[in-house]
C-alpha cells in the first residue's frame, strides 16, 4: 500500500512584507521558519520536487518577505490544497536597527494573528540542536499556537550526524523528524505529518 503522498502542484504565488499584503487566508497553512543557512529553501524544494522553487541567498539573512506557495498534495485518490509559507530565516541579518524592528513585528504580527496557519515547522540544524535562538523559538511557539495549530520540529542536515550522535539526537528530540537533503531521506515523514496535521490523513 502506497504510504507516501506526492505534491502534484507547487508554485509561487507571490511574497509580502506582513500579514496586510498577503494572500487570502483561503486555504489552511503550513509554516517553515529556522535561522539562516538551516537549509530551508532546500528543504521546501526537496517536498516539492522543485529545484529552484524556493530561491536561497548565499548571504545569511538577506530574504526579509514573507514567500507563498499554492502546494497540492495528491494521496489515494484524494486532492489536499494549502499554503507553504516560507518565512525570512532569523539569526543573522546584517540590516539596520530600524528595518531589523519593522521586520521583527511584521513576522511576529504574522505568526500570532494569522488565522490560516495550521502547522509549524521549526527547522533545526542536527549539528546544532541546541542553540539559544532556536530555544526561544520553540518556547515562544508552543506558547501561543492555540488549539487547531500543530507544531514539529524537523533536524536537517542528518547526514552530518555520526550513528551516536543521532541516537544521542532521536533520544533527546523523540518527536522530532530528522531528514538529510543531500541525501534525500526522511521526506516523507513530513509529507505525512503535513496531511496528518491539517486533514487529519491516517497512515499505518
Amino acid at each position: 500500500m502506497d504510504k507516501t503522498p506526492t505534491i502534484v502542484k507547487a508554485e509561487f504565488i507571490k511574497s509580502a512584507q506582513s500579514i496586510q499584503d498577503s494572500v487570502s487566508e483561503s486555504r489552511s497553512e503550513v509554516v517553515f521558519m529556522g535561522r539562516s543557512n538551516v537549509g530551508k529553501s532546500s528543504t521546501i524544494n526537496l517536498l516539492t520536487n522543485r529545484k529552484n522553487l524556493a530561491k536561497s541567498s548565499a548571504t545569511p539573512g538577506k530574504t526579509q518577505l514573507i514567500n507563498f506557495f499554492d502546494v497540492e498534495y495528491s494521496f489515494k485518490g484524494e486532492r489536499y490544497p494549502l499554503y507553504f509559507v516560507d518565512l525570512p530565516g532569523f539569526g543573522y541579518a546584517k540590516v539596520s536597527k530600524g528595518t531589523k524592528e519593522l521586520w521583527q513585528k511584521n513576522l511576529l504580527e504574522y505568526i500570532q494573528n494569522r488565522v490560516a496557519i495550521r502547522l509549524f515547522i521549526h527547522l533545526r540544524d542536527a549539528r546544532h540542536p541546541n542553540t539559544a535562538i532556536d530555544n526561544r523559538v520553540e518556547t515562544f511557539l508552543k506558547k501561543i499556537i492555540r488549539g487547531d495549530q500543530k507544531f514539529v520540529t524537523i533536524f536537517t542536515k542528518g547526514d552530518k550526524l555520526k550513528q551516536k550522535e543521532m541516537s544521542s539526537l532521536k533520544r533527546e528530540y523523540p518527536d522530532a523528524i530528522v531528514i538529510s537533503n543531500l541525501k534525500r531521506r526522511g521526506h516523507e515523514r513530513v509529507h505525512q505529518e503535513i496531511l496528518h496535521s491539517i486533514f487529519g490523513v491516517e497512515f499505518d
